[in-house]
């Protein structure tokens, strides 16, 4: 699994567990924050991608620190599951 491929994976998820009706893959940048000022998304949505990311790519967050961390960008959470991974 390659890095530009599962950015591009993830978008998809994000917009089908959510339901992003009006948002494109296109239309989700690789550096932009998933949270607060990027897509804004809440507590709610991280707890579905969660569930998403557990059931899809078999990677767990442990706890809410690490999912912090994880959910910064698309690009970010494409390298903590190519780490979890590997």
């Amino acid at each position: 699994m390659n890095k530009k491929s599962l950015k591009s994976e993830l978008k998809s998820l994000l917009i089908d567990t959510l339901h992003l009706e009006d948002i494109g893959p296109d239309d989700i940048q690789d550096n932009a924050p998933l949270f607060g000022e990027g897509l804004g998304l809440d507590s709610v949505d991280a707890l579905e991608i969660v569930v998403a990311l557990e059931r899809t790519y078999g990677v767990v967050i442990e706890d809410e620190e690490v999912g912090k961390n994880a959910f910064a960008s698309i690009d970010v959470l494409a390298d903590f599951i190519l780490e979890k991974k590997t």
